[in-house]
């Protein structure tokens, strides 16, 4: 979900302001950081299922270019822009940005192929010639290296618009690595919904048994904002779909209420007037009703899905 629907609701903002959006879809990329076991096939599936998730969700195939790595790879020109890239940056500057790739700063052991990752992320940014970079917080130092390198290079600097990271179902913790010098950006990178965890993470494309499986097993804690994954849901994705959210409770706990913001939410259940549990189960209908397209678009073009299911889900 945090690659679906927090991405995707910004896309369709960008897509509405006018903008001609641009979805890459990084194999190579991928292939260097080995995920779904560094196996371009697979790679290739996990993307096509992406094109027909953001689809599923609102974005036409007509409003948004989809674009491959492989595609702007063939021409010699992007090459050179790695490499004048790289040769405006010392190795530890561009070591600083690795955790792009979800990996550890203080890694010993790596693969020289990892060092290309943020040259080239730099370089695809100057390749397709855009006047805005748009991705995750966690990606932020490989467009500041890409905005260094197009001073030095007297080329014309992107704007960078960086989503939030959405938060895992479980409670919050440094992990063992370090990712960000910021201990603050640090936890959202070592806490974010991944994939390769999915008892943590919501498929957009869950059914609403799962869902409310995952959820109800989810961290919560009571009368507390901060650190709590399911009004990070809430913030993070349903107000960005919704209007206003009706929680369903008997009469004696309350009775059913709607919110109509994520602030008059949070106020009610940081003051105590909002139970984890109806917290919770408002969260579960309203996911639900949000993925409902999702769930209906594989139902009719499962083929996709089906061979994402089958894959080996690596970090």
């Amino acid at each position: 979900m945090g690659i679906g629907l927090v991405p995707g609701s910004k896309m369709k903002d960008m897509i509405e302001a006018g903008f001609e959006f641009i979805v890459f879809l990084a194999d190579w990329h991928s292939w260097i950081n080995n995920k779904l076991g560094g196996m371009m096939e697979n790679i290739r599936t996990c993307g096509e299922y992406f094109k027909e998730c953001f689809t599923a969700l609102g974005i036409p195939p007509s409003k948004a270019k989809y674009l491959w790595t492989s595609d702007i790879a063939k021409d010699i020109e992007y090459w050179e822009k790695v490499i004048r890239i790289a040769k405006t940056a010392s190795l530890q500057r561009t070591w600083r940005a690795l955790p792009i790739m979800g990996r550890e700063m203080s890694l010993a052991d790596m693969e020289t192929a990892w060092v290309y990752y943020p040259c080239m992320q730099a370089a695809d940014i100057f390749q397709m010639e855009l006047d805005v970079a748009c991705a995750g917080m966690d990606q932020r130092k490989a467009h500041m290296l890409a905005r260094d390198a197009a001073e030095k290079l007297s080329w014309r600097k992107p704007v960078c618009v960086h989503t939030p990271l959405l938060m895992g179902l479980q409670r919050p913790e440094p992990g063992e690595g370090q990712f960000d010098e910021d201990t603050k950006i640090n936890l959202q990178i070592s806490s974010k919904m991944s994939k390769s965890v999915p008892t943590s993470c919501i498929f957009v494309h869950d059914s609403p048994e799962t869902i409310k499986k995952k959820i109800d097993a989810a961290y919560c804690p009571p009368e507390q904002a901060i650190g709590n994954p399911i009004l990070e849901l809430a913030k993070r994705v349903v107000f960005t779909e919704k209007k206003s959210v009706e929680i369903q409770r008997p009469v004696k706990y309350g009775g059913s209420e709607t919110f109509g913001s994520y602030k008059e939410l949070e106020k009610a259940y940081v003051k105590g007037n909002l139970h984890p549990l109806d917290l919770k189960n408002g969260m579960v209908e309203a996911l639900t009703e949000i993925l409902r397209p999702v769930r209906e678009h594989f139902h009719n073009h499962p083929k996709n899905l089906k061979k994402m299911m089958e894959l080996e889900i690596t970090r």
